[in-house]
């Protein structure tokens, strides 16, 4: 059983390059067979097709944003700074999934789209949540701006603009 598991990880793994490299609609199941050295039906084998495959690999890449935001404790004059500092070192270590996070949100396929839209709407009213908690006014405003900016980060960084953040180091 835990073979199994290791190579679902395996595919999973390796599908977070291809479909970051890719995009969704140009990545083929083929292409992530490839890349994790199985063959596709192998790929079919745990997942049903592509687009449970990409979810299975979004919901990693946003469950890392989460626990890594959920995990933070800090006073509350520095926590939406310590968050900001904790996302940019998601966005350096697991640089392929912040990539899909950047995507996600622009693929038509209703399915993906109404899962993303869950998504960053879990991690908009845990964001809030935490505001709260901390005794941060105006959560929901902090929570929104929180994400905006770590979206507006995310392009950045993918487009090597980075006049776009100019005081991103001093957050």
């Amino acid at each position: 059983m835990a073979v199994r598991e290791d190579k679902k990880e395996l595919i999973i793994e390796n599908a977070v390059g291809v479909f970051a490299e890719r995009g969704y609609y140009k990545a083929t199941t083929a292409m992530v067979a490839k890349a994790a050295g199985v063959t596709q039906p192998y790929v079919f084998h745990f997942f049903e097709n592509k687009e449970e495959l990409f979810k299975a690999v979004i919901d990693r890449a946003f469950s890392r944003i989460y626990d890594t935001f959920a995990k933070i404790q800090a006073p509350a004059d520095r926590l939406i700074e310590t968050m900001g500092h904790a996302f940019e070192q998601i966005i350096q270590t697991h640089r392929d999934e912040v990539l899909m996070v950047m995507q996600a949100y622009a693929i038509s396929d209703i399915g993906i789209r109404e899962h993303v839209r869950n998504l960053f709407l879990t991690i908009f009213e845990s964001l809030t949540l935490k505001f709260e908690n901390a005794g941060i006014s105006n959560a929901k405003e902090i929570a929104s701006q929180f994400i905006g900016t770590g979206l507006l980060i995310t392009l950045a960084e993918v487009l090597n603009l980075p006049q776009l953040t100019p005081g991103k180091d001093n957050c």
